[in-house]
């Protein structure tokens, strides 16, 4: 007997070489779909997010206006970009006009810096040294600059730069709301394509709740945790700004991230407010309204948060204030809104997906007799 080898069908390699073809060219169309798109990823992300986030509103206008979702969402747009898209050009455009003519003055060598006012000297743990290196920069400020050359030709480098990239984040930040609403205006038809996604992934039942859970906390960390956070960074932005503090928009943004960080915003207008009273050369009357003013703006979160807060799934605060750090390290002035609320959606999907497997191996557990 002769032995021969069984031969493996032919028609089995054929198939796995149309299926190698099929995956080559399926994965060739992604990249490049994705690199045609890629400039606008970040957009379309932000555009989405905010869309998402202010959709039950939108909802609500429309049913007061016969449905009608074009005209709803052009509404809430323009007033959006009026209530904070404003203060945000005018804070934006403060802060890049501040340190690009503070860099020309101090490239020509035209730079003069007021001398302190003595009460300086009298803030606690920094206001001696504070008093000292200030009066040496009014007094003579080319010997100043001589000694520390170097330090403040990388610090006037890094501030042209960030002004740069605040204009740049400003516009960005309009042009998302546009976005928005053109996406609120087909949300219904965009919303069913979405879950027909989610379901062909998974299937249809894990895929609308995975898509209701990304909704919820899109909302949540969008409206909850972010616009407080930004509604009172710009309430005491302006009012810096009004009030003559040096470096408003920079201030602005601490405000913004301590208010991620749900840490009180009392701790950017207190000093302010010292300032204010003890190197500012307003009057009487203007110093008291500004203090008030500025007050309230540094408690309006008490205001904010339970009108805002809660909605949704709420994302651990570190999750929210790591992937805000993150993505402003990553994309500037947009990654920390874009950060935060990508890893809080990825947090709550990875951990309904943990959940659910450990709900799926308990239920197949036999119980043990007693």
């Amino acid at each position: 007997m002769q032995n021969e080898r069984p031969k493996a069908p032919q028609g089995d390699s054929g198939a796995l070489l149309d299926v190698f073809i099929r995956l080559g060219l399926i994965t060739a169309l992604v990249v490049l779909c994705l690199r045609v798109l890629n400039p606008f990823i970040p957009l379309l992300l932000w555009g989405t997010t905010l869309a998402v986030a202010i959709y039950p509103l939108h909802q609500r206008l429309a049913r007061h206006l016969n449905d009608r979702q074009g005209v709803s969402a052009t509404v809430i747009v323009l007033a959006t970009l009026l209530i904070l898209g404003v203060p945000s050009v005018m804070l934006g455009g403060s802060f890049a006009g501040h340190i690009h003519s503070g860099y020309q003055s101090f490239q020509a060598g035209e730079l003069s810096i007021k001398p302190p006012n003595p009460k300086v000297a009298e803030w606690p743990i920094v206001g001696p040294q504070l008093y000292e290196a200030w009066s040496g920069a009014s007094d003579n400020l080319p010997e100043f600059v001589e000694r520390h050359d170097d330090k403040l030709k990388g610090i006037a480098k890094w501030l042209v730069g960030a002004a740069g990239k605040t204009v740049g984040s400003m516009l960005f930040f309009l042009a998302a709301f546009i976005v928005a609403g053109v996406i609120m205006a087909f949300g219904e038809s965009g919303s069913r394509a979405f879950g027909r996604v989610l379901a062909r992934f998974s299937d249809p039942e894990r895929g609308a709740r995975m898509q209701r859970l990304a909704t919820a906390t899109i909302r949540s960390v969008a409206v909850g945790v972010l616009g407080v956070a930004l509604v009172q960074a710009l309430l005491i932005g302006t009012g810096l700004m009004f009030a003559g503090i040096p470096g408003a928009g920079i201030l602005a943004i601490v405000v913004l991230l301590l208010g991620i960080a749900q840490l009180p915003a009392t701790l950017v207008t207190i000093p302010a407010i010292i300032f204010m009273w003890s190197a500012g050369d307003a009057s009487t009357t203007s110093n008291i309204l500004f203090t008030v003013y500025l007050l309230v703006a540094g408690l309006s979160d008490n205001v904010l948060k339970p009108l805002l807060l809660g909605r949704g799934v709420e994302a651990p605060m570190l999750i929210v204030l790591l992937g805000a750090l993150g993505g402003m390290v990553m994309s500037g002035f947009i990654g920390l809104f874009l950060g935060a609320v990508v890893l809080a959606v990825g947090y709550q999907v990875f951990m309904a997906w943990v959940n659910e497997g450990m709900e799926t191996a308990e239920s197949g557990t036999p119980g043990q007799g007693a």
